[in-house]
């Protein structure tokens, strides 16, 4: 008997033994071959990091279609006053949680000091470092820009931005495409370094495109269009199956790509911790920075997040929290949320049993706004640099910091290092030299996959807990369609009454039409395809 239990635990958690597994053989592969005499190059690096980055490509390529379809086909199965309330719910926990984890990184910081304490070694300031200047009205503006891409299929690999460039130079693009600064506004800005005298540089703002996935817009055009199909009820039903479909068959590709995942994670990292300069000195003169965002993020995802889903489902959240394990895994991997999204929707599905609308709603949203870690992270990191460099830290710019984290992880992109573009923004807002950011550029490759293990968590708590608000939504919607299912086929067995073979045939298939109402925590694409073929008059089921 303790055999069979052992066999079944282990048959049912091998892929999350596996990920465990790699996760410390990467460790310790990346450790053994530091020691290596002469030690590896670059190229022998690439080499090694290969299948890691095959793992990456295989993640991000299905983004685009998971967030479209997911959104438009859960949002077009609702109707508006549910996806009103659950988007309403899901805003609501996003806001608070990541307000949340600012004020815990803030009180740690406060309470712990770490820019006061510790071996700070300041001879990364000496180096002169190009940095990108960044203007907070300009940022906040792109996110809007963003949210109305101008071509809906560029969006899907190019976003517009908007970049500083020092008047007299050209902007730095790839493709060479800018829009002219002439009718723009411009910026002065004052750089100070210890070598030089200040000196004013005025910078006039222009729109560049950069690669990578337009996500906001993506997000935006597909609550649009789901919430579109479903006012348009009987019209928009095929454009919805194909969307269900769609999402299905990514969905099928996912489970795929994740059998491969323990090899490209144990790759992954033994590439990052080889490829590191000095892990000794850097881990000394940043131990304090590390412990105090290390701490939050432990308190934040093992102590609140848990806390708040207990109060609102009070069910065990260890239990739910073991259920994402896996997905947590591989956002410690990939370091992006975005790339871990399919992971935690198959794990809320299949391992905590969450309404299937709920998730294809929640996690694409929450993936791409709710940065609960990236939040804490820099909170912690703009205190900590001031504590450095002695700035006095008032009331007035601890709640500066406040809101300005609290926006700009919610407009960062679920993508790595995505929290270090807008750490700019906070420092911006407070007064801080923005070149400080390279004081934790040392340690922030590991920081940032832990707090993306965070973000997800805090997406998949979110989940749990609109699922658990929107339970009354969800079964009315369900009794709805239930009743129209049923009334269909009354209308089928009333139009061939005149044939009694056929009559009899309906009859006798009575009970496996009754089978196949809707489940909640289950796709309902099946029976919306059944019910489309019953209202043509096709009793058979196509599933």
């Amino acid at each position: 008997m303790d055999k069979t239990k052992v066999w079944t635990f282990l048959r049912k958690n091998i892929l999350l033994i596996f990920l465990v597994l790699a996760l410390g053989i990467g460790i310790g592969l990346g450790a053994e071959l530091r020691t290596l005499d002469p030690p590896m190059s670059t190229r022998s690096i690439m080499y090694l990091r290969f299948p890691g980055d095959i793992l990456m490509n295989m993640l991000s390529f299905l983004i685009v279609p998971l967030i479209i379809s997911s959104l438009v086909s859960g949002l077009a199965s609702l109707d508006s006053t549910a996806s009103g309330k659950m988007g309403l719910r899901a805003v609501i926990y996003y806001l608070t949680t990541t307000f949340a984890a600012v004020v815990l990184g803030i009180v740690l910081t406060v309470s712990i000091q770490p820019g006061r304490q510790g071996d700070s070694d300041e001879s990364n300031n000496d180096t002169e470092n190009e940095n990108k200047v960044v203007n907070t009205a300009d940022t906040f503006l792109d996110l809007i820009r963003q949210c109305f891409p101008a071509n809906i299929m560029e969006m899907c690999f190019r976003k517009t931005v908007t970049e500083q460039v020092l008047r007299g130079e050209e902007p730095s693009t790839e493709d060479g495409s800018y829009t002219s600064p002439a009718s723009m506004t411009t910026t002065t800005y004052t750089i100070s370094s210890k070598n030089s005298s200040h000196k004013d540089k005025v910078y006039d703002p222009v729109l560049t495109k950069i690669d990578g996935p337009n996500v906001l817009g993506m997000v935006v055009f597909s609550i649009l269009l789901g919430v579109i199909l479903s006012k348009m009820e009987e019209r928009g039903k095929p454009l919805i199956v194909v969307f269900e479909t769609i999402c299905e068959a990514t969905m099928q590709l996912v489970k795929l790509a994740i059998w491969y995942s323990p090899i490209g994670i144990m790759c992954l990292i033994a590439a990052n911790v080889v490829d590191m300069d000095d892990p000794a000195k850097t881990f000394q003169q940043l131990l304090y920075y590390f412990l105090t965002v290390m701490a939050g993020l432990f308190i934040h995802g093992v102590v609140t997040l848990p806390l708040i889903y207990f109060l609102f489902v009070r069910q065990n959240p260890f239990s739910y929290l073991y259920g994402v394990f896996e997905a947590i895994v591989t956002a410690i991997a990939t370091a992006s949320s975005s790339a871990t999204m399919p992971v935690t929707m198959r794990c809320l599905v299949d391992n905590n049993g969450v309404d299937n609308r709920v998730v294809k709603f929640v996690i694409p949203v929450g993936a791409t706004i709710n940065m609960d870690g990236t939040a804490l992270y820099e909170a912690v990191a703009v205190l900590f640099i001031g504590q450095m460099r002695g700035y006095e830290m008032d009331i007035g710019r601890i709640i500066t910091i406040s809101i300005t984290a609290t926006a700009a992880a919610i407009g960062a992109a679920g993508v790595p290092q995505a929290g270090l573009v807008t750490m700019v923004i906070v420092l911006s807002a407070v007064g801080f030299p923005t070149d400080d950011v390279a004081l934790i550029l040392a340690v922030d490759w590991l920081l940032d996959r832990f707090r993306t293990a965070v973000n997800v968590l805090g997406d998949a708590f979110g989940a749990g807990i609109v699922n658990h608000l929107s339970r009354r939504e969800l079964k009315d919607i369900d009794n709805k369609h239930n009743m129209v299912f049923e009334t269909e086929i009354d209308n089928t067995r009333c139009v061939d009454s005149d044939n009694d073979d056929r009559d009899d045939d309906v009859n006798a298939d009575d009970d496996d039409e009754k089978r196949l109402l809707i489940d909640p925590k289950k796709n309902r694409s099946t029976c919306k395809t059944y019910t489309l073929e019953a209202h043509n008059g096709v009793m058979n089921d196509i599933s």
